[in-house]
């Protein structure tokens, strides 16, 4: 008679069995196609408590036993000042996936609202950052993996597009520019948003959102989306996959694929600088190997 499986076997068999095509495949697609582990690293996995960052984890944890290259893991959560519910929530999500987490505490919460009340996300993010590559320093690690997904990539840009007036990708790996020797890696750069709603949905693990005041009042807004740019997004997307369902992937693969010589103007730590720069004859290969240096 075979032996029942365990809550976590059930929960790592989804990712290898059920869910292989959508989380496993692509995760491990993202490591070797950008190249975001190297042996002997030290990687600062980072648990904000979200399906996203828990799922990274756990699918760190289970390459960690059969990867050929050698590396370790520190699973690092940062308590920004939830209330006891959601650290407890987050305390036992990890204790459920078999995740030794390392917990260490800050105000960001606390001070991203006092300093910038109307809009504290921006802020909070940058600390966030700012702490957990201090945190992870200290802890010997050479870099930090955030939960940045499939859907977060090409959200980011439009936002770019439609808010900020500029076409600006999220890489799938950068060097610190305050932190040095230090790298932020994304492992989910190729794991869509609805696989892994439907890996926790499936497992019945219910995740925290983030936690922070002005989220949760946005949550409650009459229209019922919340009031974010980035869920307005979400909105415009899902509308478009009506018509054309391959439209995200469509995006992704547009940055893959960018052709810098048909852009009027480009962005360098020199300056802006138009295509007439290099339109007449000026060496266009010098400009544009600047910017790739920057990027």
């Amino acid at each position: 008679m075979a032996k029942e499986l365990t809550d976590l076997q059930k929960i790592e068999r989804s990712i290898t069995k059920k869910y292989r095509k959508e989380l496993w495949n692509p995760f491990v697609t993202a490591i070797k196609r950008y190249e975001l582990i190297q042996p002997n690293d030290r990687i600062a996995v980072c648990i904000s408590g979200g399906k996203d960052s828990m799922l990274m984890a756990k699918l760190f944890q289970m390459l960690a036993r059969i990867s050929d290259v050698p590396f370790e893991t520190v699973f690092l959560v940062m308590d920004p000042g939830y209330n006891t519910s959601n650290r407890q929530k987050i305390e036992e999500n990890a204790a459920r996936l078999g995740i030794p987490i390392t917990v260490f505490s800050s105000d960001i919460f606390a001070v991203a609202d006092y300093l910038n009340e109307k809009s504290p996300c921006y802020l909070c993010a940058r600390m966030r950052r700012g702490h957990l590559y201090a945190k992870a320093r200290e802890m010997h690690c050479n870099k930090i993996a955030l939960g940045h997904h499939f859907n977060d990539v090409i959200e980011t840009t439009l936002l770019g597009m439609f808010y900020a007036s500029q076409l600006q990708g999220m890489i799938p790996k950068l060097h610190s520019k305050n932190f040095e020797g230090m790298e932020l890696i994304r492992p989910l750069y190729c794991v869509h948003e609805d696989s892994i709603i439907a890996w926790a949905r499936y497992n019945n693990l219910d995740f925290i959102r983030c936690a922070c005041r002005f989220v949760e009042e946005s949550r409650t807004a009459s229209d019922g989306v919340g009031a974010s740019k980035r869920q307005e997004i979400k909105v415009l997307l899902a509308e478009l996959k009506k018509n054309n369902p391959l439209i995200e992937q469509s995006i992704f693969n547009s940055l893959h694929a960018v052709s810098i010589h048909t852009f009027p103007g480009l962005k360098t730590r020199q300056g802006d600088r138009s295509f007439l720069a290099f339109y007449d004859g000026e060496n266009s290969s010098d400009i544009l190997a600047e910017t790739e240096r920057e990027n």
